[in-house]
């Protein structure tokens, strides 16, 4: 079993609900979840259309491969509706990244860990901080703390007045 960190956002639809969709699907085909961050709102990155994201931080521990998870991960994104269209920040409906598995560092076209932008986003920062404070990250040596202290990105990350948890709810 390895642990694997990973970030879910929605901003089409129901954010809240396809959320604990996701995380429901996640757990019945990707692994057993061991924490869950509180549910942030944030900006939309590069000035994406649509809503705000609704985020949140998840580990897992899970007895899948890299290929294995991202597949079931995919597929978990399809059957929530999840279009993909080619553009890069279009609004979704889910979005399921993997942020970290283990201390594994993979380069494939299909698959990259750590995901390759997650110390330029707050909004993945964030949530990341408040389940794996202390976690460090395989290529830069920090930790996510560390990683949250120096980020430069200024978009707003805020907790989600209405629901601040989704994990409690399953």
């Amino acid at each position: 079993m390895e642990e694997v960190y990973l970030l879910l956002g929605s901003n089409l639809g129901d954010r809240a609900v396809l959320l604990k969709q996701a995380l429901s699907l996640i757990r019945v085909r990707a692994g057993r979840v061991r924490s869950s961050s509180s549910v942030y709102e944030t900006e939309p990155w590069e000035a994406s259309p649509g809503l705000p994201f609704l985020n949140m931080a998840v580990c897992i521990e899970t007895a899948l491969v890299p290929m294995q998870l991202i597949s079931v991960l995919l597929d978990i994104e399809s059957e929530l509706g999840r279009e993909r269209d080619g553009s890069f920040n279009a609004p979704r409906t889910i979005d399921i990244d993997i942020l970290l598995f283990g201390n594994r560092m993979i380069d494939e076209p299909a698959l990259q860990i750590p995901h390759p932008r997650m110390h330029l986003r707050r909004f993945v920062l964030l949530p990341l901080d408040e389940i794996a404070h202390a976690v460090v990250h395989p290529v830069f040596g920090k930790t996510v703390g560390q990683l949250l202290d120096i980020c430069i990105d200024k978009l707003a990350v805020d907790i989600y007045k209405p629901l601040k948890s989704i994990a409690s709810d399953q």
